[in-house]
């Protein structure tokens, strides 16, 4: 209701298994070449994440491909087949770090750079493999991408009129959800404050349709349509004095998304935690990336670099987690 429809769907979403098709021991670790950290992790969550392997896996994607060049599909298609598969405790991630270019014009080969900006790059650059050939694609249509249909949902901002309680909804799409932590203790502190409505100050100036003018008005952002994969980041890097912010947030490992939703009446809707990124060290200019993911034998594994170790739950949700990936 409200959202425009989309002409025509890209990819199915009954297609997509949210199961594990292949059940085994975690795959190979990856080398770090100087600073690569931060890639590595980001292919690491992405290799783990079952909706995305199991299409990749099906080789659906490189049988149809038309890309001439560069297709991140492409490269992630014979990463996790090559992670996965692999005989060899750590592989080299040479694809990606050859193209890093093309993922991110920001990349520089060899410098320290964010983990979280990467996983958007990575993203972005797998939602423009899957629309090239598809020119003329209208937005909503854009927004059924096997990308899309795996970690993108729909927010609905709504402002409310406080002199006639007049309703204005707006829609946007989404790939992640970036989230203010320096006054939480909590993901569900954080989540809990996120859709409690706030009032316009009269700067914003909210112009009524029904009163005809600029009226006093509350705005309340929820989640109108969940993703199937919930990617969060926890912002480490205060906005005012560029400090990393140093403390834990405590996060779940199942997390019930029906009250932060637009529709809060019916049943859970409940996310499994299967992969977190971490960042470690005192500023967030430098430092190393490591992450935690679940492989398909449902055992969780802390992942740095060319090492894969097993560990236990307990240690997973007791980390200073900066990015949080969660699977319906």
């Amino acid at each position: 209701k409200g959202m425009a429809l989309p002409q025509r769907i890209l990819f199915p979403p009954e297609k997509i298994c949210m199961d594990w098709q292949q059940r085994q021991r975690p795959g190979a670790g990856l080398l770090n070449l100087g600073n690569t950290c931060y890639i590595n992790v980001i292919l690491q969550c992405l290799t783990y994440t079952p909706p995305l392997a199991n299409y990749l896996l099906s080789h659906e994607h490189s049988q149809s491909c038309q890309q001439q060049g560069f297709c991140m599909m492409c490269i992630m298609e014979v990463h996790i087949r090559k992670v996965l598969h692999s005989s060899a405790s750590a592989i080299l991630p040479g694809a990606v770090l050859r193209d890093l270019k093309f993922i991110g014009e920001e990349f520089e080969y060899g410098r320290q750079e964010n983990a979280y900006e990467f996983l958007r790059c990575a993203l972005s650059a797998m939602q423009r493999a899957c629309l090239s050939g598809s020119s003329n694609t209208d937005i909503s249509s854009q927004e059924t991408t096997i990308v899309h249909q795996i970690f993108g949902g729909f927010m609905r901002s709504r402002v409310t009129c406080l002199n006639c309680q007049a309703v204005t909804d707006s829609y946007k799409a989404f790939l992640d959800v970036s989230l203010d932590i320096r006054a939480a203790s909590s993901l569900t502190t954080v989540l809990e404050d996120c859709v409690t409505p706030r009032e316009l100050d009269l700067k914003e100036c909210f112009k009524c349709r029904k009163c005809e003018k600029k009226v006093a008005a509350s705005k309340r952002i929820t989640i109108h349509q969940a993703p199937r994969v919930l990617t969060l980041c926890l912002e480490r890097a205060d906005q005012w004095t560029g400090k990393k912010i140093s403390k834990f947030v405590d996060y779940p490992e199942y997390l019930d998304l029906r009250p932060y939703m637009s529709d809060t009446a019916g049943e859970p809707l409940l996310c499994s935690l299967y992969a977190i990124v971490v960042h470690s060290g005192d500023t967030c200019l430098e430092g190393h990336f490591f992450c935690y993911t679940k492989a398909s034998n449902g055992l969780w594994y802390k992942m740095d670099d060319e090492s894969v170790d097993s560990c236990d739950t307990h240690t997973v949700l007791g980390q200073q987690a900066y990015l949080l990936f969660y699977a319906r």
